[in-house]
């Protein structure tokens, strides 16, 4: 119960940062792994958040629009697209403010422990992500393969809706 409040707490945290940013929380969920897992393809971004590709291109492009992202050719691959995060210097300034009061905060939270709790923590919370990302496969009926494994995932409705 503990891991779903503090789930919770997480995703509304995010959900105002984003609103005070002037963001969809999507969008802002959506650069955040292009910039900490990219460059990626649209079609990886689609896999990796569950959104249908007509709804990626939606956050695509007010990411676009927001001079967040750049959509570029492939160049071993000229059909596919390659997205690049381009945050201006002013957003990235913003941003970074936002998360100063929490980033300070886990400092402090991490300093009553000692290193070898902390790295214990960390490989609990390796774990989890991983296993959280098993049972999101799950939900989204890819039969516990890694998005773009093959063979399924893609049109039994499981993008989400509402962007």
């Amino acid at each position: 119960m503990e891991g779903r409040v503090y789930s919770g707490a997480t995703v509304l945290f995010h959900h105002a940062v984003a609103a005070r940013m002037g963001m969809h929380p999507t969008d802002l969920r959506c650069l955040d792994l292009i910039v900490t897992g990219g460059p990626l393809t649209a079609g990886q971004l689609a896999e990796l958040t569950g959104l249908t590709t007509g709804a990626m291109t939606t956050v695509l492009d007010r990411l676009e629009r927001a001079k967040l992202v750049r959509r570029t050719r492939d160049p071993r691959d000229r059909r596919r697209v390659v997205l690049e995060a381009t945050p201006p210097p002013a957003f990235v300034k913003r941003i970074t403010g936002m998360y100063a009061s929490i980033a300070a905060a886990w400092e402090k939270l991490c300093s009553r422990y000692s290193t070898t709790e902390l790295e214990r923590f960390l490989e609990f919370m390796r774990r989890s992500r991983e296993m959280v990302r098993e049972e999101t496969r799950k939900v989204r009926g890819t039969g516990g393969r890694r998005p773009g494994a093959g063979g399924g995932g893609g049109g039994g409705g499981g993008g989400q809706r509402g962007t």
